[in-house]
């Protein structure tokens, strides 16, 4: 008999080095869950593309570590991809598009992909873009935004770099949807727009009363980078929204929502 999920946040949650084999299938055997919404990575695309021992080892090893466990105890596996699988030649890529990442970080998602789709054929990748909202301590791009508004730093914002952002809360009720639904293959659920990210960040200083002349527009040739990123890898979401039965927010809605949350 597995923990009791409410059992196991008051014991403040669980912690697991998904590279590691052996505790990874010990953690996951010892909840017994019947679904396992893989979330854990290595984000960092400079850092993938300087360290790629450590990139495939978090977003490959461990992916495949949990694969195969879920594999053996029939859970269902929902893995979470990103946009960055695609090379942003055309954007708006729907589910049947090609894949060709440009950078480590792409690359070793994609492999992620594959392998699921190889050790869990009933499992469900689940591809997103520029996750975004409230979080209690670590900053993504909406949050950066507005921490560097408040503090009145001027602050560089790629001008020809184009995604579909993905409010935190939208993407997590998407998901339950999916799990009630029981999806299986790759879903692309992100934000309904397609927009720079300056764009974005514009967007985000209205919404939240900040100074938009505090941003600087620049190219992504500007920031050097390390590792190259798609120009526009934006995303196709008709096909989750039909098959879930979601609205997938385009930008101005997830800000109000952020609003909404925070009032």
């Amino acid at each position: 008999m597995g923990l009791d999920i409410h059992e196991l946040i008051g014991r403040g949650g669980l912690i697991v080095d998904i590279t590691q084999k052996q505790q990874t299938t010990k953690s996951i055997e010892g909840i017994a869950p019947s679904v396992v919404v893989h979330a854990a990575a290595e984000t960092d695309v400079d850092r993938c593309e300087t360290e790629r021992d450590l990139a495939r080892s978090v977003n490959v090893t461990g992916t495949v570590n949990i694969a195969e466990i879920c594999a053996k105890i029939r859970a269902k596996l929902i893995f979470i991809s990103t946009d960055y699988v695609f090379d942003g030649v055309q954007g708006n890529y729907a589910e049947s598009d090609e894949p060709n990442p440009v950078n480590f970080y792409g690359l070793t998602k994609l492999e992620a992909e594959r392998a699921v789709a190889k050790i869990s054929p009933k499992s469900l990748v689940v591809r997103t873009s520029v996750l975004f909202g409230w979080h209690p301590s670590k900053l993504n791009f909406a949050t950066w935004v507005m921490k560097g508004l408040r503090e009145h730093q001027t602050t560089k914002v790629v001008t020809d770099h184009v995604n579909s952002p993905t409010l935190n809360e939208n993407l997590a009720d998407a998901i339950k949807m999916a799990i009630e639904h029981n999806s299986e293959g790759i879903l692309h659920v992100a934000g309904s727009k397609r927009i720079s990210r300056f764009d974005f960040a514009i967007k985000i200083a209205e919404t939240f009363d900040l100074d938009p002349r505090l941003l600087v527009p620049v190219k992504m040739d500007d920031l050097g980078w390390v590792a190259r990123r798609p120009r526009d890898s934006s995303l196709r979401v008709q096909k989750a929204e039909k098959e879930l039965g979601v609205e997938l927010f385009g930008v101005d809605r997830s800000l109000e929502e952020m609003v909404r949350s925070r009032s």
